[in-house]
C-alpha cells in the first residue's frame, strides 16, 4: 500500500497541509523526516518545513485572513503582528525585517506594536 493510499495519511493530511508539511515514501525517508508505524509497521513519513517557509507560510495565512497585509490598518496591523507572535514569527531570524515588509511598516513600528502588548 502507498503512503498515499494509506488510512493514516487521510487522517493526518489536513495536519501535514496546515503546517507546510508534505508526505515522502517511507523507504526515502531521511533522519530529518518523521516515520510514523501502523501496527507496528512504518507505514507513512512526512517531511517538515524549514523554518523559512514556515514565516512565509504564517503570513500567507495573515493575508488570508485579513485581506493585503500592506492595506491594513493599524489596529488590524497590531492584530497580526500579536497573532504571528504568538505562533512563534519573531523567533525566526530576520522574522521582524520580514514582518514589517510584508505589514509596509518599519521594524521600528513593528517592535513598537510587540512592546505595546508587553505593557502591564
Amino acid at each position: 500500500m502507498s503512503t498515499a493510499e494509506h488510512p493514516l495519511s487521510a487522517a493526518i493530511k489536513p495536519l501535514v497541509t496546515a503546517i507546510g508539511a508534505e508526505f515522502v515514501p517511507v523507504g526515502d525517508a531521511g533522519p530529518e523526516d518523521v516515520v510514523l508505524d501502523w501496527e507496528g509497521h512504518p507505514a507513512v513519513a512526512v517531511r517538515l518545513p524549514g523554518l523559512g517557509s514556515a514565516l512565509d507560510r504564517l503570513l500567507g495565512e495573515a493575508e488570508r485572513q485579513y485581506g493585503p497585509l500592506a492595506d491594513l490598518g493599524r489596529e488590524d496591523k497590531q492584530r497580526v503582528v500579536r497573532t504571528l507572535e504568538q505562533r512563534g514569527a519573531f523567533t525566526i531570524r530576520h522574522g521582524v525585517e520580514t514582518v514589517a515588509a510584508a505589514l509596509g511598516v518599519s521594524r521600528f513600528t513593528v517592535y513598537n506594536y510587540l512592546n505595546r502588548d508587553a505593557r502591564p
